[in-house]
């Protein structure tokens, strides 16, 4: 495997264009990477499946250049000097607050449609260790760490780029740039940073694929890919078309903003924001603890967990209301005692 080639910036690619120097070649899959033939659907997927019903209430937290951009989605790419939260991200204070909710589970944008990475990967230099970016520190394996401590399981969310995008919706890093990359070369380019993850943090429970969907590859191809790793990873696939989601692609059916139906069968989960947006954005007001204890019992009375985001702001850390909130509704949850006859 090739050293990655440290820049000041994004700019030296852009640069590296110009001077008529070839693209940068895309690296070998790891040997411990997918496989070309799809197994059998197995009594462990079905296990995992059921396990993970059991955990019924997750955090999902939307944090990545979109946050200091002021964006739900980042257009074109930004330097990673602007994903400065001005220090180190206290990543127990979120994992305190996810616990003191009674959720069970949280799932980090690891790659959103900015294209930047919160870990150090081998692929890119667009990521937290790029010279120019003031933070200098794995924030993927913080994360783990913070949400293992306190008994919580973690998943990893990475969104692919799927043809729906416009063109200034990068989504993949600029090694991978879509100007100059075709759709089979961001596919295997996408699947070795997610193997990548996959092998970097063995804690990980769960891959949260935004965007695949049969526009990337058939539902086979998919499997193939989620169960060819060494080990076993449960996978959700949030389709690209709205009318679709919540219809089952990988192992969990999301449906994002909306309920699943009352008959659904398929192990399912329902993505909601506790604030107004996915991303933080100021003058951001929670839902009431009792909103979401609503909407959490719904999703659970529908064969499926409820994921609730909550953004950080542009120093790493939940909106004091929202932190109240959470406390609030772990203490709706708790089950009610009574005296003594």
């Amino acid at each position: 495997m090739k050293q990655k080639m440290k820049r000041t910036g994004v700019g030296c690619v852009f640069a590296a264009a110009l001077a008529g120097l070839p693209a940068m070649a895309v690296a070998e899959p790891s040997a411990t990477g997918p496989q070309a033939a799809a197994p059998a659907v197995s009594d462990v997927v079905k296990g995992m499946q059921e396990d993970f019903l059991k955990l019924k209430f997750g955090m999902f937290i939307h944090y990545n250049l979109e946050t200091y951009k002021g964006v739900q989605w980042v257009a074109g790419y930004h330097s990673p000097a602007d994903f400065n939260p001005g220090g180190p991200v206290d990543t127990d204070a979120w994992a305190d607050a996810a616990k003191s909710a009674g959720m069970k589970y949280a799932v980090l944008t690891v790659k959103h449609v900015s294209g930047f990475c919160l870990w150090d990967s081998k692929y890119t230099t667009y990521d937290v260790m790029n010279p120019d970016c003031p933070y200098q520190q794995d924030l993927v394996a913080q994360f783990i760490k913070s949400f293992k401590s306190r008994g919580l399981k973690v998943g990893l969310y990475y969104c692919w780029r799927h043809p729906g995008f416009a063109a200034e919706f990068k989504v993949l890093p600029p090694e991978c740039d879509p100007a100059t990359h075709n759709l089979e070369q961001q596919i295997e380019f996408q699947k070795k940073q997610i193997t990548e993850l996959i092998d970097k943090y063995p804690d990980a429970f769960f891959i949260w694929n935004d965007g695949l969907d049969p526009g990337i590859m058939t539902a086979e191809q998919a499997k193939a890919f989620l169960r060819g790793f060494g080990r076993d990873v449960l996978a959700a696939s949030n389709w690209w078309d709205w009318g679709k989601k919540g219809t089952p692609f990988a192992d969990i059916a999301v449906k994002e903003l909306e309920q699943l139906p009352d008959t659904n069968t398929a192990p399912g989960e329902t993505c909601w924001c506790l604030e107004q947006g996915w991303f933080w954005g100021k003058g951001a007001r929670p839902k009431t603890a009792q909103q979401v204890v609503d909407l959490l019992t719904t999703a659970n009375g529908r064969h499926s967990n409820f994921l609730l985001n909550v953004g950080p702001d542009q120093q790493g850390r939940f909106e004091p209301e929202s932190v109240k909130v959470l406390a609030e509704v772990g203490k709706l949850l708790q089950p009610k005692t009574t005296g003594k006859p």
